[in-house]
């Protein structure tokens, strides 16, 4: 059985055969409309984002499976601000504020490395501080303070229940 995987990244829900999907699949023969609906139908919830997709081809049967990865976390932390776009000058000027909860559910959407929830949480600020995001009304600097001394503690240990 010989695979061949393709990745490419595509608009949730709005992936065609043109570019990047058609020049990809066409040399391996298999029905790209058909490859088209499914990423469609699989990306759907995460519409208006970019998502990375693979394609995994059974070159000799021609029969295929679709993996759908996670949006890249700027981008589902625009989506859960409803903004088009970071900081001109992060640091200097912010342009919306994530709650800890909206935090945590970014965080449990990705593969991410770090053993607690706390640590995800860290990754997901340091996104955060680069596109001029507070979180809970704070500067991410005073926020992962917080976090470090405990402040947070009682909310992760909840929503890591759920």
């Amino acid at each position: 059985m010989a695979e061949q995987v393709v990745d490419v990244m595509v608009e949730a829900g709005k992936a065609t055969a043109g570019p990047p999907l058609g020049p990809a699949l066409g040399p391996l023969g298999i029905n790209i409309g058909k490859v088209v609906a499914e990423i469609n139908k699989a990306t759907a919830s995460f519409k208006g984002m970019q998502v990375p997709v693979k394609v995994i081809v059974d070159t000799d049967t021609k029969q295929f499976r679709i993996e759908v990865g996670t949006p890249p976390t700027s981008s589902l932390i625009k989506k859960a601000l409803n903004i088009e776009t970071g900081a001109k000058k992060p640091g200097e000027e912010f342009v919306g504020s994530l709650t800890l909860q909206q935090v945590v559910e970014i965080a449990k959407s990705k593969n991410l490395l770090g053993k607690t929830l706390k640590e995800k949480v860290k990754t997901i600020a340091g996104t955060a501080q680069s596109m001029g995001v507070k979180i809970e009304d704070k500067t991410v600097q005073e926020f992962l303070k917080d976090l470090d001394s405990g402040f947070y503690d009682e909310k992760l240990a909840s929503f890591e229940k759920q």
